[in-house]
């Protein structure tokens, strides 16, 4: 593993982009926001990222502190990777980013990899209170642990138990209550979005 590369510049914007400015870092930080992953996984969501430079910049990462790497136990016996506390710094970093670069999305092009659970995180920002959400868009479904303080934020997939609530809706929809544009609740008096469930958060959103 080279030495990581510094700007050389004593600025604190400097020396977080010395630990998280190269390609790819911050990607790989949005996949082990869903929780621990492992090589192949995180490589099948990363499209366009070479094995090599996804192995380099894990390594790198578990060099800085983001990262740490672990054996699961049997059956499994696979390593996974997953954030720090360090790591886990960063969402409210990517949710400010995502929103920051939410213009420059315009109409999606022929050669755009699309991942359901990419919306996550924007979404997020966008949402109150505590539980567990299932969001179902065209690109697939996924899950958000809202107002998480440790552990997994969001995850691919229906939850993984009860939902409190679940959302359909499509992916202009979603864009448009991440980059807050559109208030959900009004999403959802306007039929953009269908709630369905009885817990805190469907409640809330049925009722605002």
């Amino acid at each position: 593993m080279s030495p990581r590369r510094s700007y050389d510049q004593y600025c604190s914007a400097a020396r977080a982009l010395d630990l998280v400015g190269d390609r790819w870092t911050l990607l790989i930080v949005r996949e082990l926001l869903a929780g621990p992953r492992r090589y192949t996984d995180l490589h099948a969501d990363l499209p366009g990222v070479s094995t090599d430079v996804l192995a380099s910049r894990l390594k790198e990462m578990e060099r800085d502190g983001l990262t740490t790497r672990r054996r699961l136990p049997p059956p499994g016996a696979a390593y996974v990777y997953e954030l720090t506390a360090r790591g886990r710094e960063l969402l409210p970093v990517l949710q400010a980013l995502g929103t920051w670069g939410a213009r420059e999305l315009g109409e999606r092009r022929p050669t755009d990899a699309v991942r359901a659970h990419w919306f996550a995180l924007p979404l997020l920002r966008a949402l109150e209170g505590e539980g567990l959400l299932e969001v179902r868009l065209e690109e697939g479904e996924f899950h958000l642990r809202v107002g998480a303080e440790e552990g997994p934020v969001y995850g691919d997939g229906p939850a993984p138990g009860p939902a409190d609530a679940r959302l359909v809706m499509d992916a202009a929809t979603c864009e448009a209550v991440a980059r807050g544009e559109l208030a959900l609740p009004d999403a959802v008096r306007d039929g953009r979005v269908t709630v369905t469930g009885e817990g805190t958060l469907a409640k809330a959103l049925r009722e605002a």
